[in-house]
């Protein structure tokens, strides 16, 4: 965890819902009160979120006392209690909402990557997420891939060169969009891996004899033409493939051979897991 990442995020996002103040909790409810809530799940799936939870409930309390029953990463069904939170009563009910947000969408993030990474099962291939994050849960929301056994591609703009469509077109070929990209690499004095995508055969072979890149993002091919392109590349590059696939489909586009399966939907429509926090009375 990315520790001062999170707090900036935190603080944002507490600013953002309390303003100047949890009026109805200071309008209701004795300073000095104190009690006991429960994270209780109301759903099936993979929990994702307790670490980031914990460090909610302290940065608005440090008095705050967490208790643990379930981690992130682990199965969990209706009825389970994931921790209980302990202390004044109003800092309690000043997390929740913050603290529920992000827990169910995370979870949520989870559940459907665990689901991917188990129908991939005896396979090489591992699923990646992609950029199709909500703007400014980008790190919360790859967080949960990683907590669901996925893998996270490229994080932003700054961290991979990803030749795309568009790239290629602007740049005048494929020839020129690696060329110049290495060259960019060289008067830059940057290590960023190169992934290019290719849309058919004739773009793949003139890649493989341009050369110098890491990886190929096969996109939209069929599952045909997906076993040739695995089969002419032959473990030269690693091989990516996006772009049509489905939780349907997924396993057959693994048989095909290829290394990852870059998967949208994991953040982008993703059914947040139903969780509560209620008092303990």
């Amino acid at each position: 965890m990315d520790k001062e990442l999170i707090h900036q995020f935190i603080k944002d996002t507490l600013a953002e819902d309390v303003g100047d103040g949890d009026h109805t909790s200071l309008s209701t409810i004795p300073a000095n009160a104190t009690g006991k809530a429960k994270l209780l799940v109301k759903d099936e799936g993979v929990l994702a979120g307790v670490e980031l939870a914990a460090e909610i409930f302290h940065i608005v309390d440090p008095n705050l006392k967490l208790t643990v029953f379930i981690q992130d990463g682990a199965a969990v069904k209706y009825g389970d209690v994931a921790f209980e939170v302990e202390g004044s009563s109003r800092n309690i009910l000043t997390a929740e909402r913050l603290v529920l947000n992000c827990m169910q969408r995370m979870s949520g993030i989870g559940t459907k990557t665990h689901q991917i990474v188990e129908l991939l099962k005896d396979t090489n291939t591992k699923v990646l997420d992609t950029r199709k994050t909500t703007p400014g849960l980008r790190y919360l929301e790859k967080w949960a891939v990683r907590i669901g056994g996925g893998v996270n591609h490229r994080f932003g703009l700054y961290d991979m060169i990803l030749i795309k469509d568009n790239h290629v077109d602007y740049a005048g070929g494929i020839r020129q969009a690696i060329e110049s990209a290495n060259q960019y690499l060289k008067d830059n004095n940057k290590q960023l891996a190169i992934e290019i995508e290719v849309r058919n055969i004739d773009e793949l072979e003139q890649v493989i004899q341009t050369g110098n890149v890491n990886r190929i993002l096969l996109d939209n091919f069929n599952f045909d033409t997906l076993r040739e392109a695995v089969k002419i590349i032959n473990g030269r590059f690693i091989t990516e493939a996006s772009g049509g696939i489905t939780i349907d489909n997924i396993r057959e586009y693994a048989e095909c051979g290829v290394d990852y399966i870059s998967v949208g939907a994991l953040t982008h429509s993703v059914k947040s897991l139903d969780l509560s926090l209620k008092a303990v009375k």
